[in-house]
């Protein structure tokens, strides 16, 4: 296994659960091994991904961000994410503007993240796009980071780091290619302890029950390891580069 001991790692999440259920297992394994994951959670999905709450008698927008807030703080505590900011955005649709482009590269500058882990931005979510648009974004972003010529006071700018994108629901409908599999064995309880914090969304959790468990079916029969029982997969950025072929 690669060295995870000392990586730094952002991970955006467009919504309040996506990073759970797209790639809980692989943050808590990193975090586990000694990583430092940040979080920033763009939006709580309040207007597009909390329809169970506004079932509820009485419902309001800031009742159902409350909701959502504590829902998210306590996945994050169990996949053992401490250091999160909540941008606050509206969903449905998000909108980036240069302000959120400057906070987003002063962002990755403060961190300077050997790995980003957003959303897919080659694939076509059907079903959201809000992702598609955050997972383009943040890859915009990434590059100004890298560039000397953009100016954010105090930071310097970043090196190359590498970006993976989640998987999305309906992924063959999406046209989502994955390009990594991890293996997230040891970690897979907590991701299903973090998912079971999302009363709101409920109707997601056999989902990707269901997805880890057949990604670590390929990680078997990719890796030969048979120790791989449920695994998450990403689309890679870039290719690989290095000294030999893996």
């Amino acid at each position: 296994m690669r060295i995870i001991s000392g990586k730094k790692m952002l991970v955006v999440s467009a919504h309040a659960a996506d990073y759970v259920w797209r790639a809980g297992g692989t943050i808590a394994k990193y975090i586990k091994n000694g990583a430092d994951v940040h979080l920033v959670i763009l939006s709580f999905g309040v207007r597009g991904e909390s329809n169970d709450l506004w079932k509820q008698p009485g419902a309001t927008a800031e009742s159902v961000k409350a909701v959502r807030k504590a829902e998210t703080e306590a996945a994050a505590e169990i996949l053992g994410l401490k250091n999160i900011e909540f941008w606050d955005l509206q969903d449905y649709p998000i909108q980036i503007n240069d302000e959120l482009d400057e906070r987003m590269v002063r962002k990755i500058r403060q961190v300077r993240p050997d790995i980003i882990l957003t959303h897919d931005r080659m694939g076509e979510d059907v079903l959201n796009p809000d992702h598609n648009l955050v997972g383009q974004w943040v890859f915009r972003c990434s590059v100004m980071a890298n560039s000397a010529g953009v100016i954010t006071e105090g930071l310097a700018h970043t090196r190359q780091m590498r970006l993976f994108g989640f998987e999305p629901h309906q992924t063959e409908l999406s046209r989502f290619v994955p390009g990594s599999f991890v293996d997230i064995t040891d970690t897979y309880e907590q991701k299903v302890a973090a998912m079971n914090c999302f009363k709101a969304q409920s109707h997601l959790i056999q989902y990707y029950t269901d997805r880890a468990s057949m990604r670590g079916n390929h990680a078997r029969r990719i890796s030969g390891n048979q120790s791989y029982r449920y695994a998450e997969c990403f689309s890679n950025f870039f290719p690989f580069v290095g000294e030999e072929l893996y």
